[in-house]
């Protein structure tokens, strides 16, 4: 069954938590808690272990929303580059692992942008009405130098991927957490002399191919997947099918990697109602959350893509779509009984 989430980007209890319960949301998103000076003034813990998780967790459940995913992760450029210190922070990012499934936190949603993480152009684009959209162009881009990293080749980031899944599987496995790779955004490559290596729908399938696991999926970002393929429910239902999306981002965008905006969700190039009858379909039973909406008149973001009353516009809309498509799926079923019987 899909159920709706929503990402709580604030440290603390905030009665935005409270206006997702009255809209029907039950679900949290989690971000690592990096702010938890109470925990730290008492027993300094980094936010990966288990004191400032657990504190997190139990406030999440006052709210009343269960913590189902956790959207952060410990620093992992040095795994991703394969340089020194890379075992280190392999042990924090299993720490967090062991930690999540000790607490009962199923999805583990991480990327592997190395250096350069999401990047946009813009955050003030005008869209729709003269709401605030995030863009992004390449060529503003064309002449920036190489970042501190220097040149970064896709193999060298292929091969450092699967040194890090198969010790991190077996971690995820044993502590039954679902590790949800989100791809690169934009799924563009090179950026500044940086190779991104999760920009289309087969590196995906390389990606869960090279330590065949339970717990080793996909996040489905449907912006960044969108501009991957030109049939979306397609890529939908081929991962659905083998059981491989942990959790769903739903969000839409007009252009192409080099060169796009966001967009409200029915604006968007996709067709979001075939999209969600193809988890329907697939039998995706797992989270799905809005994402990176536009900023509305008289509402702000402190985190770019993310303004509340967009948020909510967008889960009504989410809600609209679920329903019409489960109400079909459920015609379709009776039809197909009634067929049967005859």
């Amino acid at each position: 069954m899909i159920e709706l989430a929503e990402i709580l980007l604030e440290p603390r209890p905030h009665p935005f938590w409270r206006v997702l319960k009255q809209v029907g949301v039950n679900a949290a998103v989690g971000v690592l808690p990096r702010h938890f000076s109470d925990w730290r003034d008492s027993a300094p813990e980094l936010p990966w272990e288990y004191g400032p998780l657990a504190l997190y967790k139990g406030q999440v459940e006052e709210a009343g929303l269960k913590l189902a995913v956790i959207e952060d992760n410990p620093p992992m450029d040095a795994i991703r580059l394969g340089r020194a210190g890379r075992e280190e922070e392999l042990e924090a990012f299993s720490t967090l692992i062991r930690n999540m499934g000790k607490l009962g936190i199923p999805v583990l949603c991480y990327n592997w942008m190395a250096v350069i993480g999401w990047l946009r152009t813009s955050v003030a684009a005008c869209g729709r009405g003269g709401a605030l959209v995030s863009a992004y162009d390449h060529s503003v881009l064309k002449d920036a130098p190489l970042t501190r990293a220097g040149t970064v080749y896709e193999e060298q980031l292929w091969t450092n991927l699967e040194w890090f899944l198969e010790r991190v599987v077996p971690v995820a496995e044993e502590a039954g957490v679902k590790l949800a790779l989100h791809p690169d955004d934009p799924p563009l490559s090179p950026i500044r002399g940086i190779a991104r290596i999760m920009t289309s729908v087969d590196a995906f399938q390389r990606a869960i191919e090279l330590t065949p696991s339970e717990a080793n999926g996909v996040t489905f970002c449907q912006g960044n997947f969108t501009l991957m393929t030109d049939d979306l429910p397609r890529a939908i239902r081929q991962f659905g099918e083998q059981q491989k999306i942990f959790f769903v981002h739903f969000r839409d965008v007009v252009g192409t990697p080099e060169s796009f905006v966001e967009t409200f969700h029915e604006e968007g190039k996709s067709d979001m109602l075939a999209c969600i009858r193809a988890y329907l379909d697939v039998g995706y039973d797992g989270m799905l959350r809005t994402d990176h909406v536009p900023a509305l008149e008289g509402d702000s973001a402190e985190v770019p893509g993310y303004s509340r009353n967009a948020r909510l516009f967008a889960i009504g809309y989410i809600k609209g779509l679920l329903e019409a498509a489960g109400s079909e799926q459920a015609d379709h079923q009776t039809s197909t009984k009634r067929m049967g019987a005859k």
